[in-house]
């Protein structure tokens, strides 16, 4: 049932091993072979086990995190394909969300953006620890528009580097730029990458025409009101 819900058979062990057992030291994670070395007695517990889904969670995303990437990639292709049915990369999409997810599952809500852009609220653009409102937030659109439609090279490292000479030019500081751009690409508050990388998934028409429905959104009569 666990294996179902999309949980690591080591990981299940290694959190099944420790119920009502415990070893010397404040170490979790074991394979199963460490496990038999160091197993003794003596450290069985005399009180009843507490199975803490929270914990085994933790634990499988740590099993996860640790996991060979191209087998990781082997076995969240699926859950990823169920969510995204866009030609696009999906070991990208994969390598975004390795560190970020618990069980497969989870994966779903971080990457769903990528099939369809979600209806957001413009006030997702107002963000106080990046100093971003509205109104910069759409002059920020308005100025990357125009250096994103003549990039060629939609490589993640390119795009950085060219929004990097934007930041540079207008002295403010990368996330006033980067947050107006990631909100208009994904409709998220969060997300399992940053702008440039979501840009390089997408692809330059997909990602354009985002920051053009961005733009338009923040030009509408409700955002101009101030509502």
């Amino acid at each position: 049932d666990l294996i179902d819900q999309g949980f690591l058979k080591d990981a299940i062990v290694n959190f099944v091993a420790l119920l009502g057992w415990s070893p010397e030291g404040n170490r979790e994670i074991y394979s199963l072979e460490e496990l038999v070395k160091i197993f003794d007695y003596h450290h069985i517990s005399k009180s009843p086990a507490v199975f803490d889904m929270t914990k085994l969670r933790w634990m499988n995303g740590e099993y996860m995190k640790a996991m060979d990437d191209e087998k990781f990639y082997e076995m969240a292709l699926p859950y990823i394909q169920k969510t995204v049915h866009r030609p696009l990369d999906f070991k990208k999409i994969a390598a975004m969300v390795k560190t970020r997810i618990e069980v497969f599952p989870d994966i779903a809500g971080h990457i769903d953006f990528f099939e369809t852009l979600p209806e957001y609220d413009p006030a997702m653009y107002i963000h106080k620890k990046m100093k971003t409102t509205k109104e910069n937030s759409l002059e920020t659109l308005q100025d990357v528009l125009p250096i994103l439609e003549a990039q060629e090279d939609y490589s993640n490292d390119a795009l950085y580097e060219k929004l990097a000479q934007y930041v540079a030019e207008k002295g403010v500081k990368t996330g006033f730029v980067m947050w107006p751009i990631r909100t208009a690409l994904s409709g998220k508050q969060m997300t399992p990458a940053g702008a440039t990388e979501i840009m390089e998934v997408l692809g330059k028409e997909e990602s354009l025409a985002r920051l053009r429905k961005g733009i338009e959104l923040l030009s509408g009569p409700e955002t101009a009101d101030g509502i």
